[in-house]
């Protein structure tokens, strides 16, 4: 299935509206202002926290957890790398990786090495916006999540995670 992920313009925080290929709202992701560090949440339309993002302080190099209803789901760590960004996956529950190209403008998100979503951001935008193709059988929300983070790390003008 393909998403739209755009980062509202002219709000505090980091806010973005995610929409199906039809044109539909599917989830609303907020940040939250004056905190240390990025913390988002994405919602469904009915209101429900489904993701809680968190960045950890201290680090070396960007790290962020994801909580999914409440409970941990994953640490998402960036890599040292020269010319592609990369970010690892650690998680109980899946074995993902995030290769970027050489701009940071296009990723592959992988499972045990089999390509589960594709991630392209446009070029050129009033704030930043992704086009994410995921897999059907793949949870939705927690790819978005990774969407998210990818965008802090990269693209966040805020620059919270040097």
């Amino acid at each position: 299935m393909r998403f739209l992920v755009k980062q509202k313009v002219f709000t505090l925080g980091d806010n973005f509206t995610i929409k199906d290929d039809a044109g539909i709202d599917r989830f609303i992701v907020r940040g939250q202002i004056f905190t240390l560090g990025n913390k988002l949440r994405i919602y469904d339309m009915a209101g429900q926290e489904l993701i809680f993002i968190e960045q950890k302080l201290f680090r070396f190099l960007p790290e962020y957890t994801i909580y999914y209803l409440g409970s941990p789901m994953a640490t998402v760590k960036k890599e040292f790398t020269f010319f592609k960004p990369k970010f690892e996956i650690y998680s109980d529950r899946y074995n993902y990786s995030i290769v970027g190209n050489f701009w940071a403008m296009d990723f592959t998100i992988r499972e045990d090495g089999r390509d589960i979503a594709y991630i392209s951001k446009r070029w050129i935008s009033w704030g930043d916006t992704y086009a994410v193709d995921i897999l059907e059988d793949e949870n939705q929300a927690f790819i978005l999540a990774l969407v998210i983070v990818l965008d802090q790390v990269l693209h966040d003008n805020n620059h919270n995670n040097s």
